[in-house]
């Protein structure tokens, strides 16, 4: 091994600088400069009956960053956004950061003052925002602080008439020159687009992402998802979740096909995939579930695999094994919104093939292995940042180091201070480390169970009511008992026409196929209270079981 002081010798002697031939800063916005080069005949977005080949869609997004910067949009300027996945929310996932500007695509589930919050933390000087949402957009104005430029986007699939900005979207493109010769970032490090986290506890916090993060995230993503220039990728992830958890730029790479989708159907998804020939799409364990009970009049079946990447809360194994015998085949993710989504994947291995369904499925839903771009990932005490034992039973958290991890929490140092103690980003989700190195997500910090001093996983609970042939949907939250501290309570949504299904049906279910302290004592049955992206919102149930017994909620 050569030593350090040769090794520095060697590496900085002068004419071996970096300099404008040997080191470019990388960026996404690349990814669509290529592709317009190499298919610019090819369709690159297609939304209901419209098609943009490959040089139309640079040359909107050219378009749309010429214009914003005659409005005067500077670098480091933040452009809020706030539509569903149509391809104006996609064109600026390019336009904005080609500019050396901060695209914050906004949840379009917040409320008026959430919205408001964003655009008045993050300091947009621009909003984009689809007609569907002016009442809340209309409401948020009326509450932020900034004098912004509101551009109203009138999609030809959505509602039309409704006016809150001084210009239209596709007035906007129409002061720009499609061949505007962007400027792009001056460092790979330089921000990119600033994401919100949902606020549970208080206002969201704001995480940045720069320009190197979402490149190399884009190539991971592409190559572990299998993104070739066939792929026809289906949009039924949001676009604002971690930028759609990089594949904005990802499916371009590989100058692969963008099937945008206002809202996620059944109907709509299965027609797409039969009409469009879709390859790929992604979606919380939520949207596998919605096609797994689907109605049968809506559902198609085809003659392709369909490669559906998923993340989010803990799959059950029975909706693994139900989506897969329709011919879809699951990639198993996991991820935060502080790592652009994707930091491990559940690698599949050859010898699983020879495992019965039920065994395959409980191996796909552990969350897996590294992503390329994660340097280091384990699972550790978080007092002492000590490894567990890879005995796939002992609890810690999931720690992580790599290159796509968030620059921090904007304008929140504390948070951000925390958030990277020791050196480690700390995910807040605990987990158990097998001997193959995969890891599995048992719960998050705030959601794991003790009762009577034992520890139970909300997941393990989930993962049995799932398995009852009447229930739809499951979640798990500990609620107060005077004698073991905490017990389980189930949130419960039945199958179309079971409503004769008793709580004591449910609670005898789980009694009978696990340790008695580990199953519900309570049931509660009703529709799950969901995020944008399919997340249960586990904070609202607890929330439901304070009210319920006369506590103060957060």
């Amino acid at each position: 091994m050569v030593d350090e002081p040769l090794r520095k010798e060697h590496l900085f002697v002068k004419g071996l600088e970096a300099n404008s031939a040997n080191h470019v800063p990388l960026t996404p916005v690349s990814f669509l400069e290529r592709s317009a080069l190499i298919w610019p005949d090819k369709v690159a977005v297609r939304h209901g009956s419209v098609a943009y080949t490959y040089r139309e869609f640079a040359a909107r997004c050219r378009r749309l960053a010429s214009a914003l910067a005659k409005r005067g949009v500077r670098r480091g300027d933040t452009v809020a956004l706030m539509a569903p996945n149509i391809p104006a929310l996609l064109e600026a996932h390019y336009a904005v950061p080609a500019l050396g500007a901060v695209l914050n695509a906004i949840n379009y589930r917040l409320d008026a003052s959430s919205v408001a919050f964003c655009l008045d933390h993050g300091e947009a000087k621009v909003l984009l925002t689809d007609a569907e949402f002016a009442p809340v957009i209309k409401a948020a104005l009326a509450q932020t602080k900034r004098d912004l430029l509101v551009v109203d986007i009138a999609d030809p699939e959505g509602p039309q008439g409704v006016s809150l900005g001084s210009t239209t979207y596709e007035g906007l493109l129409a002061e720009g020159d499609p061949a505007f010769s962007w400027p792009g970032p001056c460092d790979e490090w330089d921000s990119l687009s600033l994401l919100y986290t949902s606020g549970t506890t208080g206002d969201p916090k704001g995480v940045v992402y720069h320009h190197r993060g979402a490149y190399l995230q884009a190539l991971s993503s592409a190559l572990v998802f299998g993104l070739t220039p066939a792929t026809v990728y289906l949009w039924t992830l949001p676009m604002f979740h971690c930028n759609g958890w990089s594949h904005t730029w990802a499916v371009t790479a590989v100058g692969g096909v963008h099937v945008c989708l206002r809202r996620v159907d059944p109907a709509l998804i299965f027609s797409s995939i039969r009409d469009h020939r879709v390859t790929h799409m992604c979606g919380a364990p939520t949207v596998l579930n919605m096609l797994i009970h689907a109605p049968d009049s809506v559902k198609l079946t085809f003659d392709h695999i369909v490669e559906v990447g998923t993340g989010g809360n803990p799959p059950p194994s029975a909706v693994f094994e139900a989506i897969e015998r329709m011919g879809f085949r699951v990639n198993h993710m996991y991820g935060l919104t502080e790592t652009y989504a994707p930091v491990a994947l559940c690698v599949r291995q050859d010898s699983w093939g020879a495992l019965d369904s039920a065994d395959r499925a409980r191996q796909l839903t552990r969350q897996g292995v590294p992503m390329l771009t994660i340097s280091q990932l384990m699972v550790a005490d978080p007092s002492n940042h000590t490894p567990v034992p890879q005995d796939g039973k002992t609890l810690g958290e999931v720690m992580l180091r790599g290159s796509t991890v968030m620059k921090g929490y904007l304008k929140n140092e504390r948070a951000t201070e925390a958030a990277f103690a020791q050196g480690w980003l700390h995910t807040g989700d605990l987990a158990v480390w097998y001997a193959d190195n995969y890891i599995e997500i048992k719960d998050r910090s705030k959601d794991l169970i003790i009762s009577g001093g034992e520890n139970i996983t909300s997941a393990e609970v989930e993962d049995c009511l799932f398995r009852h042939p009447l229930i739809l949907e499951a979640a798990v939250v500990g609620m107060s008992d005077p004698i073991w501290g905490e017990t389980p309570c189930a949130f419960v949504t039945l199958k179309p026409g079971m409503e004769g299904v008793t709580e004591q049906d449910v609670i005898t279910w789980c009694r009978d196929r696990m340790a008695h302290f580990k199953a519900p004592k309570a049931v509660i049955f009703g529709l799950l209270p969901k995020t944008a992206t399919g997340k249960i919102q586990k904070n609202l149930l607890r929330d439901l079981i304070k009210k319920r017994s006369g506590e103060p909620t957060t």
